[in-house]
């Protein structure tokens, strides 16, 4: 759902690079309209944007390369799945704080990869 749902707004670039950048940067704005949902109340938004933030980070963690990303493949694979868990538990419990800490922690993947890859 992640990578489709960029296809299909024309964002997606030839270079994985970029395309993982624009993933992390997906999530953040997902994550932007759980926030806003819970202060508005409005559920049904809230767990809309919650699932499609879990959709890019389930993608996230396919395209890891186990094989020859060695111990940072293993981290961010448990990065991203505690992201996911924060999420589902965030929305059942409507704490705007955990959401906001996921946001903390892709920001900080974005600033990352950015400085990483020459983005």
């Amino acid at each position: 759902m992640g990578i489709e749902a960029y296809q299909q707004q024309g964002a997606v670039s030839n270079d994985p690079y970029m395309l993982v950048l624009k993933l992390y940067e997906g999530t953040l704005k997902y994550l932007s309209f759980v926030k806003h949902a819970m202060e508005t109340g409005d559920i049904e938004l809230k767990f809309t944007n919650i699932n499609k933030a879990v959709a890019i980070f389930d993608e996230l963690r396919n395209v890891l390369d186990f094989d020859n990303g060695g111990d940072v493949s293993y981290y961010l694979d448990g990065l991203y799945l505690y992201q996911i868990e924060t999420l589902f538990t965030a929305g059942i419990d409507d704490n705007i704080t955990a959401v906001e800490q996921v946001m903390k922690v892709v920001q900080g993947l974005i600033d990352a990869w950015k400085e990483e890859t020459g983005l």
